[in-house]
């Protein structure tokens, strides 16, 4: 293949790309408003693209909305790996991925209007927090740190208080986000095992700055996370 060939097959392919994420973003915005019976023609106008384009890539709306849904988990998992990836003790990575997360229903309220939407499906996907919390669950449990009995209803019990905590904190605007989000963190350490004093000094361990990332690193989180 020529130089001027690849080239243009590369240009081809970013905007194929760029094409793929205006209706994933399209769709994202009516999911988190509650809008998912628009019909596709107001989704590609959104999108700024025609409906052509569409079927390239979706062979239907349902399609589209799934992999919208699919790739907040798959952004969401992606950061919550990259920011708990240097600290070695499960029982701590639940808790900031926990921490974290209870923060991102504020500063990231369109990806938190879709895991609300969608919450009771999302706790049994195989992506985002779910699969992630089950596996610190049970690994914190496998060294002592939990002592728990059935580490899939603990993730049950962890995640409906998670969804309540979105909730209230959308229907609380005033209510601190930061501290309702570690006061629920450590009852759910508490609940799983650690002693009062230990759950308390977990959830009052300095965060990342989540105010600091940008989309971009978002991507570069998932691309560092991503299969070879």
């Amino acid at each position: 293949m020529s130089d001027q060939s690849e080239a243009s097959v590369n240009r081809l392919e970013r905007r194929k790309q760029r094409t793929r994420a205006a209706l994933i973003k399209a769709a994202q915005s009516f999911i988190a408003a509650g809008k998912v019976n628009v019909p596709v023609l107001e989704i590609t106008q959104a999108a700024d693209v025609g409906m052509g384009s569409f079927y390239n890539h979706f062979e239907s709306k349902e399609q589209l909305f799934e992999a919208a849904i699919t790739e907040v988990l798959d952004t969401h998992g992606a950061l919550l790996d990259e920011l708990t990836s240097s600290i070695e003790d499960p029982a701590e990575t639940f808790a900031r991925s926990y921490r974290l997360t209870g923060r991102m229903f504020r500063r990231r309220p369109d990806e938190s209007q879709i895991l609300l939407a969608n919450g009771m499906t999302l706790l049994a996907s195989e992506k985002g927090l779910a699969p992630r919390a089950l596996r610190d669950i049970r690994e914190a449990n496998r060294v002592g740190r939990f002592t728990i009995k059935d580490p899939e209803l603990a993730l049950a019990m962890a995640g409906g208080a998670l969804l309540g905590l979105g909730n209230l904190l959308r229907n609380q605007p005033e209510r601190d986000d930061a501290e309702a989000a570690d006061a629920v963190t450590e009852d759910i350490l508490r609940l799983f095992g650690l002693s009062a004093d230990e759950a308390r000094e977990i959830c009052s361990r300095p965060l990342p700055d989540l105010d600091g990332l940008t989309e971009t690193e978002d991507m570069q989180a998932i691309s560092r996370r991503a299969p070879a």
